[in-house]
């Protein structure tokens, strides 16, 4: 039930409202590339809807005065099990980008990730945060640009790198097709009236620092000087023979904690622990690649089973909501992480904006755990869900 117009950062109240926020300040291009999946876009509804196919069984005299809502993930402490997924392009949505989502995660301590293809450089956010950090991997047919993006990491001191896996070609995002949506943003004549109507976000764009990919420009001008979609980027820039054998060599380059992003099949999660991944998250691109594709919690509970005494399992996609996070760890998840739940706050409202959207979350979780009768996370169980 909707009651009321949101209009400002005091109106949000839950996730939906931040984007609804970010719906009426965002040119329409950009909007429709946050809230924008593949295809008929049903596997990102998906992601959300089978939250809803389990419900939670409480239980009750029991003294919650004092919780715990602490987990540790890549051998990081969190005080919350979130952890804020990796999302591309941030100082398209807000001038303030990545700076603002880890300051954010920093205050909450929370892993935070930053995408190969962040807008702030690897090395600003390791010299500015102290937070755990994750480098979302995205393997290119550049090998030196594959190289550099590991030292990268390590020169910036990130705590771990996950390479993705469900990007081997770029999905079928119609409404970037449609809006022309593009990185660094191309006017076209459809797209002029939105960008113009939204002043405050055209003058950040125009008279704040120059938009790049600071990470990717000294190798590929595609993203930073010359404009290309998403969808284009992946289809022609990622290396298409990406494999096992590459994903292994990755991980012995790196070194360090290591983790599988897109894994949805149990077959691959048993492979992934063969070959000795840190964590697996379990993840479809939010939708926005195989539309079509199993949802995120309709597969946690059979990998789990399959692999969950051998790596992490982190759940990755769709949580709108804190009990989207207790039913989660209800199937075993070590973790939930999540974009567009803090994307929509950063357009929104910045730093401030996320700020707040990770305490509604927190105050979620905590008021959620009281009501199920749980003093820490990992009291929550299979016992705790029924199907409907």
């Amino acid at each position: 039930m909707d009651i009321g117009r949101v209009r400002s950062l005091a109106d949000c109240h839950k996730i939906a409202d931040f984007r609804e926020l970010a719906r009426r300040r965002l040119p329409f291009p950009v909007f429709h590339y946050i809230d924008g999946g593949g295809d008929d876009e049903s596997t990102k509804a998906r992601n959300t809807a089978a939250f809803d196919e389990v419900d939670l069984v409480p239980d009750v005299l029991v003294d919650v005065e004092s919780i715990d809502t602490s987990v540790t993930v890549l051998g990081k402490s969190s005080r919350l099990p979130l952890m804020l997924s990796p999302t591309a392009l941030q100082r398209l949505f807000h001038w303030q980008g990545e700076r603002a989502v880890a300051a954010a995660a920093e205050k909450f301590g929370l892993w935070f990730g930053i995408s190969s293809l962040a807008s702030v450089s690897m090395e600003e956010i390791g010299a500015n945060f102290a937070g755990p950090k994750m480098l979302q991997y995205y393997y290119h047919k550049d090998r030196g640009l594959n190289a550099a993006l590991l030292e990268m990491a390590r020169a910036a001191k990130f705590d771990a790198v996950a390479l993705t896996v469900d990007t081997i070609v770029g999905g079928n995002r119609e409404r970037c097709l449609r809006t022309g949506f593009t990185s660094p943003p191309r006017i076209t004549p459809a797209s002029a009236f939105s960008y113009a109507s939204k002043p405050r976000w055209a003058l950040d764009y125009l008279f704040r620092e120059k938009f790049s990919l600071p990470n990717l420009e000294k190798h590929v001008a595609a993203g930073s000087d010359v404009s290309a979609s998403i969808q284009s980027y992946f289809s022609e820039m990622l290396d298409q023979t990406l494999d096992w054998k590459a994903a292994e060599k990755l991980r012995d380059d790196w070194g360090g904690k290591f983790a599988l992003k897109g894994v949805m099949s149990v077959g691959d999660a048993r492979r992934a622990a063969d070959m000795g991944v840190d964590a697996i998250f379990i993840s479809n691109h939010g939708g926005r690649q195989l539309d079509g594709a199993r949802a995120p919690f309709d597969q946690l509970a059979e990998i789990v089973d399959a692999v969950g005494d051998r790596v992490e399992v982190i759940l990755d996609g769709g949580v709108r909501r804190g009990t989207h996070v207790l039913k989660a760890l209800s199937l075993g998840a070590k973790a939930v992480s999540g974009g567009r739940m803090y994307l929509y706050a950063l357009a929104a409202a910045g730093q401030a904006g996320v700020e707040r959207a990770l305490g509604l979350l927190e105050a979620e979780i905590v008021r959620d755990m009281k009501l199920m009768g749980k003093t820490s996370v990992d009291q929550l169980t299979r016992d705790n869900l029924r199907l409907r």
